[in-house]
């Protein structure tokens, strides 16, 4: 019988790798040993940047509903608190939507907080 090399699917899979470095610096791109480490490298950072784009953004969210809250007479933590006490269920994506376009609905939330409170 035949011996199979498999060089078709080692070809493929080298030239899936070397496609995923494209744009890669120098070697990086052009050899497959390289190209393999930086891709895996890569991956792992985006696969970490995707969770820290949640925690940034949060973090950005918080920054606005504080500054905006301080305009208002209170601080961020008392806002939040007296929000949850009056039933008020509205997330800080939303809350700092409002905090940047519609200083006035916020200015009643910070009202309603502090009633609650």
């Amino acid at each position: 019988m035949a011996r199979v090399k498999g060089a078709m699917m080692t070809r493929k899979r080298r030239n899936k790798v070397l496609k995923l470095a494209k744009g890669y610096w120098g070697s990086k791109s052009k050899h497959f040993k390289m190209a393999k480490q930086a891709v895996m490298k890569s991956g792992n950072y985006a696969f970490a940047g995707r969770k820290q784009k949640k925690r940034d953004f949060r973090s950005l969210w918080i920054a606005r509903i504080s500054a905006q809250a301080k305009v208002c007479g209170t601080n961020y933590s008392q806002f939040m608190h007296g929000l949850k006490l009056a039933g008020v269920n509205l997330n800080r994506k939303m809350l700092s939507e409002l905090a940047v376009s519609d200083k006035e609905a916020f200015a009643s939330l910070v009202e309603k907080a502090k009633a609650a409170l």
